[in-house]
């Protein structure tokens, strides 16, 4: 898949290699915060990994080891973030990424090195599984910029790491360390920085060999069922297909004959 590039200083890199769909913020200049158009770019490859029946996993990351993704570009808020029609049209071009994200079928993992930092933060928890290294560090610096979040942000920290924590990380602003992150559940490992790729892909690759039925009825379900009110037909579809597919069939047939099952999703 070609390199969805933007003019400088920022672009979405996007490849795709054994399964795994890779997509990189690259703004270098600026710790790879994300400018207008960076969030447009990452909606749209998104898009199109999600169509592309080869890619079976997504890893997102950041460019160079200084950033994931040290939020929103706030030098472009003069010229694009002061009017409420211009927050509007902010918050709609950010939310398509976030639900993006939650509702493909595919499995997201984020890979963290160093900042991840509010929006960028807001992007990795999206993702269904966050994986940091050592010198990773994380923040919500809205109280120190005057700018709010609405409920859905909110809402999706506090479901991750507590009403206790949430209130710490949004009240503070402060910086929290990588293994500060680890104890509240912000991320599911911790891992040496020169250990962090290869652990991701390994894991990537693991994934993208188990069967996408199952792992799309799995995401799915469990977000529902953090709802108040679970769409229990839905969930029951979801179930169904799982077991009205051929890669049920396989996965018997492979069990049967010792052999690693050839999942096609469908």
């Amino acid at each position: 898949m070609p390199d969805t590039t933007l003019p400088p200083p920022g672009r979405i890199l996007a490849r795709q290699e054994a399964g795994i769909g890779w997509l990189t913020i690259d703004n270098l200049p600026r710790r790879n915060a994300i400018s207008p158009e960076m969030w447009q770019a990452l909606g749209d490859a998104l898009v199109a990994f999600e169509a592309d029946e080869a890619v079976r996993c997504i890893v997102l990351t950041g460019a160079g080891d200084r950033a994931f993704a040290s939020g929103s570009d706030i030098s472009r808020f003069e010229e694009g973030r002061t009017t409420l029609e211009q927050v509007a049209e902010h918050r709609a071009r950010n939310q398509r990424v976030h639900d993006r994200l939650r509702q493909m079928d595919k499995p997201v993992i984020a890979m963290i090195r160093g900042h991840c930092i509010g929006g960028g933060l807001a992007i990795a928890l999206s993702c269904d599984i966050r994986i940091c290294s050592e010198d990773a560090d994380f923040a919500v610096p809205a109280a120190k910029l005057g700018v709010g979040y609405e409920l859905d942000g909110v809402r999706k920290l506090t479901q991750i790491v507590g009403p206790a924590f949430a209130k710490e990380i949004f009240f503070t602003g402060r910086r929290f360390s990588a293994a500060e992150a680890c104890g509240m559940g912000l991320v599911n490992r911790v891992l040496p920085a020169e250990a962090l790729e290869s652990f991701v892909t390994e894991t990537a690759r693991g994934i993208a060999a188990n069967a996408p039925l199952t792992i799309r009825a799995s995401k799915h379900i469990i977000m529902e069922s953090m709802k108040g009110q679970p769409d229990e037909a839905r969930c029951d579809r979801l179930y169904q297909d799982c077991f009205e597919s051929e890669d049920y069939k396989e996965g018997r047939r492979a069990f049967m004959e010792k052999r690693p099952p050839q999942f096609r999703g469908r």
